[in-house]
């Protein structure tokens, strides 16, 4: 009898999903302040989905697309059904009453749609638990059912998912590079993460490690449970003082996709209480991670020419030549390369010879940030100009730095480098600057007096003016007529703000499509759907003279109806608007479709 019921049952599912019916589940009341779920199905595979506008409620995400597939054998014949979801999470911020427009999607070429629904936000407080109605009628292509309100934060175990901050060693020296690394540890899905707060960390500098965006994911094995670990972020810390310090704990939001649970009512429908029938749902939970204690240990005492640099590292220095003529200039270059603290290495002091004008030393840094740390190279260029002829030398340099590994000092001495200086040539004054834009002006202190007649004309020698003096006279006054014309017009378009904005619309758009360009093949996706989304937004709002501030995802068919555009041309944008969208929140995106995303973006600025 079981196996005739589950037949029987099978053959109504492979029914139902040759109506091709777009469904809707959405609450009819909700308490105000309460996130829920507002789903739309067809029984098919299905594109091109064009939701409601949620007018007066918030959209927190979607729609994001899901397909659940499902296979049954019937006297040796095998059939299969694929159901395509469409998952809004709407938050209710306000009271009152909202009509939720409808919906529409393409399943095998032929478009099918559902009607829009009312929902009911109620003050906090005044529904039961176990009351909510849901209003919408049902017709021929809406049904409005009761749909699970997402799962609290509770109801996922607090060893099934965390998150943990772990450091390389806790008791460095001061000034000694460490490693910081978040993780999330988890055994269910997750559809995204957000750091809520990032921790201070006084008495730190600190060097962010994971710029790139990217995340390192690996499984472990933790009190004997196998989790999948995600780093999310990487730092390298260096300490600036010693004795106790405390990093302080990082906040992050998660959104976990989880099996929905049903109620058992002991009918023949608990057969379907399987993760195979039951779809997932959203969670959203709270993680913090734990603080971390290190005890940091000082520096002995200290060596003469110490600056302050902890790490590993090698010194070398060179000029770019060792013969000049007096009053030409020289490049000493000092180059420090290693791991360390790089970025807070001070200029070692060098007692150049008295005769040399010396000019404060340029850095440059080339600094390397990856999982392993810091690391690279920093040197520093000073400007030498000899003023006397003779032979010198630039002084042996020492330079020290603290190894942590083996907790000594360490010095490092370059040799003298000697210069021989010939005679300059005192009848020409002569501009050197070595590519250095800070030296202006050399060989010359004070400026010759100038003795060569000057052919001046005692005062009142000449009674009339020349016509050179004319042509001047009318240059500058239709020079001034000019301005003051442009002056004006100028004005007069800068008041014109909607013929402003329509100018730029295209311009800026394209800019900004070119800055997203730059991020199409780099894989920072996060850089790039910035760009797009500021480009077709900032295009939309000056060409049809929109407030930035009154377009959303839910007002912008109003605001384009209001604008009177074209439907075809507002279907179009609506539908470029939910693949970006969409595809700014939907993990693991592919460059074929971050190519698709900006040629389609492309396109609909060039349509408007």
């Amino acid at each position: 009898m079981k196996r005739t019921i589950i037949t029987f049952i099978l053959c109504l599912l492979a029914l139902a999903a040759t109506a091709q019916e777009l469904t809707v589940r959405a609450p009819g009341r909700v308490e105000q302040g309460r996130r829920f779920e507002v789903r739309y199905e067809v029984n098919s595979r299905a594109d091109d989905f064009r939701g409601p506008s949620f007018k007066g409620l918030s959209v927190l995400s979607g729609p994001n697309v899901s397909h659940q597939q499902s296979m049954s054998i019937i006297n040796g014949q095998m059939s299969r059904s694929v159901t395509t979801g469409f998952t809004y999470i709407i938050q209710a911020d306000v009271e009152g009453t909202f009509n939720v427009s409808g919906a529409s999607c393409n399943v095998d070429g032929k478009r099918v749609s559902c009607q829009g629904f009312t929902i009911t936000v109620e003050k906090a407080g005044t529904q039961a638990p176990q009351q909510q109605s849901y209003g919408g009628g049902q017709s021929r292509r809406h049904s409005a059912t009761q749909s699970a309100q997402p799962a609290q934060s509770g109801n996922i175990d607090s060893k099934a998912l965390f998150a943990r901050a772990s450091i390389s060693k806790n008791n460095p020296y001061q000034g000694e590079q460490v490693i910081l690394t978040y993780k999330i540890y988890t055994q269910v899905s997750l559809s995204q993460y957000q750091i809520d707060k990032l921790p201070g960390n006084k008495g730190f500098w600190s060097e962010d490690l994971t710029r790139d965006g990217s995340v390192h994911q690996y499984e472990e094995t933790v009190d004997g449970r196998r989790y999948m670990v995600a780093e999310i972020r990487r730092g390298a810390l260096f300490a600036q003082e010693s004795g106790k310090l405390t990093i302080e704990p990082l906040d992050l939001d998660v959104l976990a996709l989880v099996q929905r649970q049903r109620q058992r009512t002991g009918s023949i429908w608990d057969l379907f209480d399987d993760p195979f029938f039951n779809p997932t749902q959203a969670v959203e939970k709270h993680l913090r991670t734990n603080s971390i204690n290190l005890r940091v240990k000082p520096l002995p005492q200290a060596p003469d020419h110490f600056n302050g640099a902890v790490g590993s590292f090698d010194v070398k220095a060179e000029t770019d030549t060792r013969q000049v003529r007096a009053n030409e200039a020289i490049t000493y270059r000092l180059n420090i390369s290693g791991a360390g603290n790089l970025m807070l290495i001070d200029a070692p002091q060098i007692d150049f010879p008295k005769v040399f004008e010396v000019y404060d030393p340029q850095i440059n840094d080339n600094i390397n940030r990856n999982n392993n740390g810091i690391s690279g190279s920093r040197t520093f260029e000073w400007i030498l100009i000899p003023r006397n002829q003779g032979d010198y030398e630039i002084p042996e340099v020492s330079f020290v730095f603290f190894d942590p590994n083996t907790g000594r000092y360490v010095t490092k001495r370059l040799p003298a480098i000697p210069l021989h200086i010939d005679k300059g040539d005192p009848n020409s004054m002569k501009n050197v600057t070595s590519n250095k834009s800070d030296v202006k002006l050399l060989n010359s202190d004070i400026n010759y007096i100038q003795t060569r007649n000057s052919h001046l004309l005692p005062l009142g020698q000449r009674d009339s003016f020349g016509w050179l003096f004319w042509i001047l006279l009318a240059f500058i006054v239709g020079l001034t007529i000019g301005g003051i014309i442009y002056g004006r017009a100028h004005q007069a378009q800068q008041q014109d703000i909607a013929g402003m904005r329509l100018r730029r619309a295209t311009k800026m758009a394209r800019k900004r499509l070119k800055t997203a360009a730059a991020f199409l093949h780099t894989g920072d996706d996060n850089r790039f759907y910035e760009e797009i989304y500021k480009a077709i937004w900032g295009c939309l709002a000056d060409k049809y003279n929109i407030q930035l501030s009154r377009l959303s995802s839910d007002t912008v068919r109003d605001c384009l109806a209001e604008k009177q555009v074209a439907q075809e041309q507002q279907d179009r944008i609506l539908q470029t608007l939910q693949k970006v969208d969409f595809a700014r929140f939907a993990p693991g995106d592919a460059a074929s479709r971050k190519q698709e995303i900006y040629d389609e973006a492309l396109q609909m600025i060039v349509m408007i």
